[in-house]
């Protein structure tokens, strides 16, 4: 389970989603529109860590302790705000990507981790 790549690439795989549900929710805006301001910050919320992620995968080439410990604090809040969302089946194949991805951060520590 020591795969640093996997574990790095799984972080485009969450941007990417993250990324693909923010714009769902940016064109759902008009649907909802008494909730314009909430649907409007998750999406934003939603872009934003895209962004984190990838800069994280981009950063974690090399060891850097406080970018591994900063994308294991947003898998796990990935985790566990989706426990507090209404869960439907997105949900909670969304956790279980996150969930995946932190088991395989955590096997992986040494190599991001400086010595």
């Amino acid at each position: 389970m020591n795969n640093p790549k996997l574990a790095r690439y799984s972080l485009v795989l969450i941007s990417t989603l993250l990324a693909f549900f923010g714009f769902g929710t940016f064109i759902g805006l008009a649907d909802h529109p008494d909730f314009i301001i909430w649907y409007a910050f998750y999406a934003l919320a939603m872009f934003i860590e895209a962004v984190v992620l990838l800069f994280c995968f981009i950063r974690l080439k090399t060891p850097d302790k406080s970018i591994f410990w900063l994308t294991v604090s947003i898998l796990g809040a990935n985790i566990v705000l989706t426990i507090f969302d209404q869960v439907g089946p997105v949900d909670i194949l969304f956790m279980a990507l996150n969930i995946a991805a932190l088991a395989v951060f955590y096997f992986s520590r040494k190599n991001f981790l400086p010595a």
